[in-house]
Protein backbone atom coordinates (compact mmCIF):
# COMPACT_ATOMS: atom_id res chain seq x y z
CA UNK A 1 0.00 0.00 0.00
CA UNK A 2 1.56 3.64 -0.96
CA UNK A 3 2.24 5.93 1.79
CA UNK A 4 -0.17 8.65 0.60
CA UNK A 5 -3.40 5.44 0.65
CA UNK A 6 -2.10 4.69 3.98
CA UNK A 7 -2.11 8.50 5.36
CA UNK A 8 -5.95 8.66 4.18
CA UNK A 9 -7.05 5.58 5.75
CA UNK A 10 -5.51 6.07 8.66
CA UNK A 11 -7.09 9.14 8.72
CA UNK A 12 -10.14 8.11 7.72
CA UNK A 13 -10.10 5.21 10.65
CA UNK A 14 -8.97 8.34 12.77
CA UNK A 15 -11.94 10.70 11.92
CA UNK A 16 -14.50 7.54 11.87
CA UNK A 17 -13.23 6.56 15.61
CA UNK A 18 -14.01 10.23 16.70
CA UNK A 19 -17.01 10.35 15.12
CA UNK A 20 -18.71 7.38 16.44
CA UNK A 21 -17.44 8.41 19.79
CA UNK A 22 -18.86 11.76 19.50
CA UNK A 23 -22.41 10.23 18.09
CA UNK A 24 -22.53 7.95 20.64
CA UNK A 25 -21.76 10.31 23.37
CA UNK A 26 -24.02 13.19 22.12
CA UNK A 27 -27.12 11.86 20.25
CA UNK A 28 -27.79 8.26 20.91
CA UNK A 29 -31.29 7.57 23.29
CA UNK A 30 -29.40 5.69 26.52
CA UNK A 31 -30.54 2.12 26.65
CA UNK A 32 -31.28 0.07 29.72
CA UNK A 33 -28.50 -2.86 29.11
CA UNK A 34 -29.71 -6.20 30.36
CA UNK A 35 -25.99 -6.24 31.87
CA UNK A 36 -24.00 -4.06 34.79
CA UNK A 37 -22.98 -1.35 32.60
CA UNK A 38 -21.27 -0.25 35.65
CA UNK A 39 -18.10 -2.59 35.89
CA UNK A 40 -17.03 -0.95 32.32
CA UNK A 41 -15.28 2.37 34.19
CA UNK A 42 -13.28 0.00 36.54
CA UNK A 43 -11.96 -2.12 33.60
CA UNK A 44 -11.08 0.86 31.41
CA UNK A 45 -9.11 2.25 34.35
CA UNK A 46 -7.17 -1.36 34.83
CA UNK A 47 -6.67 -1.84 31.10
CA UNK A 48 -5.66 2.29 31.13
CA UNK A 49 -3.35 1.15 33.82
CA UNK A 50 -1.59 -1.76 32.24
CA UNK A 51 -1.34 0.47 28.80
CA UNK A 52 0.77 2.67 31.18
CA UNK A 53 2.88 -0.45 31.84
CA UNK A 54 3.24 -1.48 28.40
CA UNK A 55 4.39 2.18 27.81
CA UNK A 56 6.94 2.50 30.21
CA UNK A 57 8.29 -1.25 29.74
CA UNK A 58 8.83 -0.17 25.85
CA UNK A 59 10.04 3.06 26.61
CA UNK A 60 12.88 0.77 28.63
CA UNK A 61 13.25 -1.72 25.77
CA UNK A 62 13.81 0.56 23.12
CA UNK A 63 16.42 2.70 25.47
CA UNK A 64 18.02 -0.63 25.93
CA UNK A 65 17.69 -1.24 22.65
CA UNK A 66 15.90 -4.83 22.97
CA UNK A 67 14.29 -4.49 19.78
CA UNK A 68 12.22 -7.57 20.08
CA UNK A 69 10.79 -6.56 24.01
CA UNK A 70 10.17 -3.14 22.86
CA UNK A 71 7.68 -4.48 20.06
CA UNK A 72 5.95 -6.51 22.36
CA UNK A 73 5.30 -4.14 24.61
CA UNK A 74 4.18 -1.69 22.20
CA UNK A 75 2.13 -3.85 20.60
CA UNK A 76 0.36 -5.23 23.72
CA UNK A 77 -0.15 -1.34 24.63
CA UNK A 78 -1.75 -1.48 21.17
CA UNK A 79 -4.27 -4.03 21.66
CA UNK A 80 -4.88 -2.84 24.99
CA UNK A 81 -5.98 0.44 24.09
CA UNK A 82 -7.95 -0.77 21.12
CA UNK A 83 -10.46 -2.69 23.88
CA UNK A 84 -10.50 0.20 25.78
CA UNK A 85 -12.03 1.96 23.00
CA UNK A 86 -13.98 -0.46 21.70
CA UNK A 87 -15.80 -0.81 25.77
CA UNK A 88 -15.54 2.89 26.01
CA UNK A 89 -17.67 3.42 23.03
CA UNK A 90 -20.11 0.40 24.09
CA UNK A 91 -20.38 2.02 27.84
CA UNK A 92 -21.42 5.40 26.40
CA UNK A 93 -23.58 3.47 23.76
CA UNK A 94 -25.75 3.17 26.83
CA UNK A 95 -25.45 6.78 27.75
CA UNK A 96 -23.79 6.21 30.94
CA UNK A 97 -22.05 9.31 32.64
CA UNK A 98 -20.71 10.14 36.28
CA UNK A 99 -20.48 13.84 37.47
CA UNK A 100 -17.85 14.54 39.60
CA UNK A 101 -19.01 15.54 43.19
CA UNK A 102 -15.69 17.26 44.34
CA UNK A 103 -15.43 20.96 44.98
CA UNK A 104 -12.77 23.99 45.66
CA UNK A 105 -9.49 23.14 43.97
CA UNK A 106 -9.84 19.84 43.47
CA UNK A 107 -12.83 20.37 41.41
CA UNK A 108 -10.56 22.37 39.20
CA UNK A 109 -7.84 19.95 39.03
CA UNK A 110 -10.61 17.38 38.40
CA UNK A 111 -11.71 19.39 35.19
CA UNK A 112 -8.06 20.48 34.01
CA UNK A 113 -7.34 16.89 34.01
CA UNK A 114 -10.50 15.66 32.26
CA UNK A 115 -10.24 18.16 29.65
CA UNK A 116 -6.87 17.73 28.50
CA UNK A 117 -7.11 14.26 28.58
CA UNK A 118 -10.09 14.28 26.43
CA UNK A 119 -8.84 16.96 23.94
CA UNK A 120 -5.68 14.43 23.17
CA UNK A 121 -7.41 11.05 23.71
CA UNK A 122 -9.57 12.39 20.93
CA UNK A 123 -5.82 13.48 19.00
CA UNK A 124 -3.40 10.91 19.38
CA UNK A 125 -5.41 7.99 17.29
CA UNK A 126 -4.02 8.95 13.78
CA UNK A 127 -0.19 10.05 15.40
CA UNK A 128 -0.25 6.08 17.16
CA UNK A 129 -1.50 4.61 13.97
CA UNK A 130 1.13 6.71 11.96
CA UNK A 131 3.80 5.75 14.80
CA UNK A 132 2.40 1.97 14.23
CA UNK A 133 2.70 2.20 10.55
CA UNK A 134 5.97 3.42 10.28
CA UNK A 135 7.74 0.99 12.28
CA UNK A 136 5.53 -2.06 10.79
CA UNK A 137 7.21 -0.52 7.22
CA UNK A 138 10.81 -0.67 8.77
CA UNK A 139 10.80 2.89 8.16
CA UNK A 140 12.71 3.55 11.58
CA UNK A 141 13.92 7.10 11.17
CA UNK A 142 10.28 8.87 10.29
CA UNK A 143 8.98 6.13 13.22
CA UNK A 144 11.13 7.56 15.57
CA UNK A 145 10.62 11.09 15.08
CA UNK A 146 6.62 10.77 14.99
CA UNK A 147 6.91 8.00 18.47
CA UNK A 148 8.91 11.22 20.12
CA UNK A 149 5.53 13.40 19.75
CA UNK A 150 3.11 9.75 20.52
CA UNK A 151 4.59 8.77 22.75
CA UNK A 152 4.31 11.18 26.18
CA UNK A 153 0.71 12.32 24.81
CA UNK A 154 -0.55 8.15 24.75
CA UNK A 155 1.53 7.92 28.59
CA UNK A 156 -0.64 10.83 29.53
CA UNK A 157 -4.10 9.92 28.01
CA UNK A 158 -3.66 6.55 29.42
CA UNK A 159 -2.66 7.60 32.95
CA UNK A 160 -5.28 10.33 33.34
CA UNK A 161 -7.75 8.26 32.32
CA UNK A 162 -6.84 6.24 35.76
CA UNK A 163 -7.17 9.46 37.20
CA UNK A 164 -10.05 10.37 36.23
CA UNK A 165 -11.24 7.21 37.58
CA UNK A 166 -9.90 7.07 40.44
CA UNK A 167 -11.64 10.83 40.63
CA UNK A 168 -14.60 9.60 40.12
CA UNK A 169 -15.23 6.50 41.95
CA UNK A 170 -12.66 6.14 44.71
Amino acid sequence: MSEKLSGYLIMGVSVAVLLVVVVLYNFVTPQQPSFDILIFPKVNAILNSLVSLCLLSGLYFIKKKDIKNHKRAMMTAFVLSSIFLILYVIYHSFGQETKYQGEGLMRNVYFFILITHIILAGGVLPFILFTFYRALNKDFTRHKKIARITYPIWLYVAVTGVLVYLMLYV
